[in-house]
């Protein structure tokens, strides 16, 4: 897919209805010979736009309107590039924990937690937070994280997580107030509710920091998986992770995590993390599979806003 494709599907199927500033930068940015041009000079994985659109907000500059954002964009190019270069999309959307619920309960308890692409770690606290599925609320701690459930029944308890682990090429520390202010470039614009509930649970998180491993997914996994302790089910998990992977680590981890012990949870893409046969998804805009141990149980929208299951 052409790059300029790339920010038209953004534009339609992941910032319409979702974020009006993202919608138009992406359509604006998918129409700009320069701007494609200038992005065609970047690695693949690096042309994306939530990645140029987190940089320039990184670096100060205007999101909310493309003339504004074009120039100061252009003006600014080698730092816009530098940034995209030696960053990620590490989101750390804690809102994905409501994705990660309904199956984290119901396994043998208690877990032992490893993310795959754990950025500050934030994903690793499930049980610390609390949840709101429709008028269900479970939990006391926050933040509340917000998920439109249907075909499954809410969770009822809270899983209870005895050991959390991270691995990633660039963990963030929580504690480093330039990588919080990283992690909140990512958010959209007008997101104020999951810049709250980012720093709601990076307080959190600095209350029990867990241990974040400087590592790759194929090369460090099983040394990681082997530090957690006996008696505990092993889950590891990713969200929107594996897009950023290229095809042969990608195929690699999976080979890997399917033989380790314990389960698997993953939250990807289907055109990345792909599935003999699927569903169609509730509509048009952009859905993740929610699946357990390879198996997809659920379609979700990619912040945890919402989560349609089908098993």
């Amino acid at each position: 897919m052409s790059t300029a494709m790339i920010y038209a599907e953004f534009a339609a199927r992941e910032a319409h209805a979702v974020s009006d500033a993202y919608e138009k930068l992406a359509v604006a940015v998918s129409r700009d010979r320069d701007l494609i041009a200038r992005l065609d000079t970047l690695p693949p994985a690096k042309r994306q736009p939530n990645l140029l659109f987190a940089a320039v907000r990184f670096l100060d500059g205007p999101v909310t309107d493309p003339g504004a954002f074009r120039d100061f964009t252009t003006a600014h190019w080698p730092a816009v590039e530098a940034e995209m270069l030696t960053r990620a999309t590490q989101t750390n959307e804690v809102g994905r924990c409501a994705l990660l619920l309904p199956i984290l309960a119901a396994l043998k308890q208690p877990v032992a937690l490893l993310e795959i692409g754990a950025s500050a770690g934030l994903n690793l606290f499930p049980d610390r937070y609390s949840y709101r599925y429709g008028d269900h609320r479970l939990g006391a701690g926050e933040p509340v994280l917000d998920c439109a459930l249907t075909g499954h029944q809410p969770p009822t308890t809270l899983p209870e997580v005895v050991w959390r682990a991270g691995l990633d090429l660039n963990p963030r520390d929580i504690t480093n107030p330039a990588d919080v202010r990283w992690l909140e470039s990512l958010i959209w614009p007008e997101h104020a509710h999951r810049r709250e509930r980012l720093r709601a649970a990076a307080e959190t998180a600095k209350q029990n920091p867990p241990l974040l491993i400087k590592g790759d997914l194929v090369d460090d996994l099983p040394a990681l998986a082997e530090r957690a302790p006996t008696g505990a089910t092993l889950v590891v998990f990713h969200t929107s992770v594996l897009y950023q992977v290229p095809v042969e680590r990608r195929e690699a981890f999976i080979r890997l995590v399917r033989d380790l012990p314990g389960h698997w949870i993953s939250v990807e893409n289907p055109a990345v993390l792909e599935y003999e046969s699927l569903p169609d998804p509730p509509d048009e805009t952009l859905h993740n599979v929610l699946a357990l141990d390879g198996r997809p149980l659920a379609w979700c929208r990619p912040h945890g806003q919402a989560m349609s299951w089908f098993a």
